[in-house]
Formats: C-alpha cells, structure tokens, sequence
C-alpha cells in the first residue's frame, strides 16, 4: 500500500474523529487517543532513509534489463555492472555518474527507472529519487546563476536527509550550457564537503545527444554486414564522449565532468531495428496481461517511420509510440 493511500486512509479516519468530537467530552478523549494511536502508525509507514525502505535488488535488475530491455547488449552489461560493483561497495570513493545517450524511444528512461524500481521500495515514486527536466525546471537562460545555487542547495538537502539519493536529469541536451557544472564538487572525490558526503548519491544524465555517432557506427556495422552484438563498448565510448564535449547543443559541451573524467561511464544506447519494436509490444501486451499477438505486434511495428529511408533499418522513434498505436488496434 503506498504512503499517499495510508496517510488519506488515516485523514478520513481523523474527519470521522472530528465530527465525533462535537457530541461530548468523553467521545472526544476518545478521539484525541485515536488521533495518537493514528499518528504513530502513520509515521510507522512513512518513507524513511533505511535498509526498509532501500534494498538492492541485484537480481531483479538483471532479469529487467534481460526481459525487457530490448537491443541494447552494451548497456544491459554496463548498467548491471557499474550499478552491481557500486551498490555493494560499502565505501565508494565517489558517487555512481552515468551518462546515458542515444535516439528517443530506446530506452534510456526506461533504464533509470529500473534502477530506482531495484533499489528503492517505492521506485519512481520513492522520496529519494529526484528527476529534473531541462526544459521544466531551468528554462531561462538569464537566469541561470539562480538554477545553479537552487540546484547546489537542492542536492545538499536532499543527499544530507538522505545519503542513498539518486538524482536523474533528463534532456540533458537542451540544459543551458554551464549549469551542469555548478555540481561537479558534489561528483568529485571528496570525503565531505561542509559535513555531508555525497559518495553514496547517484546521479543518471539522459541526452540525445551523440545519437547521431551512436547511428552511424550501427549503420556502418549494418553495411558491413555484421552483427549488432558485434559492436563493443570501445567502439564508441571515447567518439561518443568528445562527441558531447564538443556539441553546443548539449549541456555537456565543455563541462569539466568529462573534462576531470567525473563521468564513470558514457552509456550508448543503440537505434533499434523492427524486431526490436515488435518485442517490445509483444512486451507490452504482456504487461497488460493480453494474449500476445504477433500479428499485432507486426502492424504495430510496420506502422512506424524508419531510416535511412531506403533501407528502413533503423525505427526513428524506438518504442516511445507503441503504447498508443497498441491501444489503436485493440
């Protein structure tokens, strides 16, 4: 049962005691007890910073990342690993910082929440876990010396109530260039900086940026006629990083985490192919316990725009649209 439930249960509860209280002095000692006896059961069940409330699940993750993540080899193996190796070191010299990139609809969000859905009991919707958007939360550029101390003070807040804080900034390539920077003290290797560590935070970087680097070593390795499992990390983390250095359409253009290499990992996630799209509407189905219907899944699939145009290869929106031409032809 989530919290918001329990704490309106409670509420209701209180209305009742309330309108009870009017009748006489007795009913209301009454009610005061069960005002109390109310208020510490709610606080039993709110969230807290604890091994309750945050627990890894190791195995939960692999099996997401193996079910239900679809072509993506690359990321699937760093994400278990560089999650994996940080969450079971007792003392990590510095926050987890991934960086992941690629084309919309292949699964970048979708990665971030399995994180937190394997981590924290209350997933995406866990008081730990804090997401920005650029567009939402720092759209003016005049103001972003404002951003970067709000920013600053929102993760001391957040990481001193709770050390086990992930925070996930989406659309990174549309962040006002420098703002990025204004938390690299919290990235680095410090023990503590003003009395709180930051060692145990996580921090996950979403961008389209370097999508296009992303789709031209997958076309190259297509043409070459060699299979997409082929293509290894080295084959396109160190492009993909001076990639988004050098791009001023990314707010990671010249931003001293890639600079002082506070970035960990420069996760890339590859285009997906047609089979990939039918997957992940067979998926889909499955997650709404419908009978999968592969002759659905093919519609679904065909109904999509692909590249190059010639030999449609490459589905130009991922999976991002399945949901709603799914509810289309059911």
């Amino acid at each position: 049962m989530k919290v918001e439930r329990i704490y309106l249960f409670f509420y209701g509860i209180s209305l009742i005691c309330a309108r009870v209280n009017a009748f006489d002095p007795i009913t209301t000692t009454v009610a005061v007890g069960i005002g109390a006896t109310l208020g510490t059961i709610y606080k039993y069940f709110q969230e807290k910073c604890s091994s309750k409330w945050i627990a890894f699940n190791a195995t939960g993750l692999d099996v997401d990342l193996e079910k239900r993540l679809f072509g993506q080899h690359i990321a699937t193996r760093i994400i278990s690993k560089a999650v994996n190796g940080f969450v079971n070191n007792d003392k990590p010299k510095k926050p987890l910082v991934l960086s992941l990139h690629g084309w919309t609809g292949t699964g970048k969000n979708f990665v971030s929440k399995m994180i937190a859905e394997n981590l924290y009991k209350e997933g995406m919707h866990s008081s730990f876990v804090h997401v920005f958007t650029s567009e939402l939360h720092f759209p003016h550029a005049s103001q972003i010396e404002t951003y970067k101390s709000q920013l600053q003070q929102w993760i001391k807040g957040n990481v001193t109530n709770c050390a086990q804080s992930m925070f996930i900034f989406d659309e990174m390539d549309k962040m006002q260039p420098g703002l990025i920077d204004s938390i690299k003290p919290y990235l680095d290797y410090y023990d503590r900086l003003d009395g709180v560590s930051y060692q145990k935070a996580i921090f996950i970087f979403l961008s389209n940026a370097g999508g296009e680097k992303i789709t031209e070593t997958a076309l190259d390795f297509w043409k070459a006629g060699k299979n997409r499992e082929e293509i290894k990390l080295c084959d396109l983390e160190n492009a993909l990083s001076l990639s988004v250095f050098n791009n001023k359409k990314s707010g990671l253009w010249r931003t001293c985490l890639i600079d002082k290499n506070l970035v960990d990992f420069f996760v890339p996630f590859l285009p997906l192919e047609y089979k990939h799209v039918v997957q992940c509407v067979l998926a889909e189905m499955e997650a709404r316990d419908l009978e999968p219907d592969k002759g659905i899944a093919n519609q679904v699939a065909r109904d999509l725009i692909y590249f190059p145009k010639s030999e449609r290869v490459f589905s130009a929106t991922g999976c991002k649209t399945i949901i709603s031409k799914l509810d289309y032809y059911y």
